[in-house]
């Protein structure tokens, strides 16, 4: 699992690549009331937004980490946003993306580099 100073985590799974927020970043929104996805089959550029996050303290934007294809999305997430409180690790991932280059990853944290990171 890797970490972005956006706090973001993503995961590689069967060749694609799985981002949701941490859950410091979840703590840090309050509880989450809304949460709009991208459309599947949305091409990204890295740093283009690409979610939007509401809760009961702000709004936010989770950027895409790569460039690549949005494959999937979890839609569970707008019907029930509270899961990106109950679980920000696990079923509250927000996409699935295809990398066009999967060496961007390097350039983010490990788990120790991204637990310093929020310290």
């Amino acid at each position: 699992m890797k970490f972005t100073e956006e706090h973001e985590w993503l995961r590689e799974e069967d060749g694609l690549i799985v981002v949701g927020i941490t859950e410091h970043a979840s703590e840090q929104l309050g509880d989450v009331v809304f949460v709009e996805l991208p459309e599947e089959g949305t091409e990204v550029a890295k740093d283009d937004d690409v979610v939007v996050i509401e809760s009961v303290k702000a709004a936010s934007d989770i950027l895409a980490p790569l460039d690549g294809e949005i494959v999937e999305v979890n839609s569970v997430l707008t019907d029930e946003p509270g899961k990106v409180n109950d679980d920000p690790l696990g079923d509250a991932w927000f996409f699935k993306m295809k990398a066009s280059d999967p060496s961007q990853m390097d350039e983010y944290m490990d788990e120790a580099a991204y637990k310093k990171f929020v310290g």
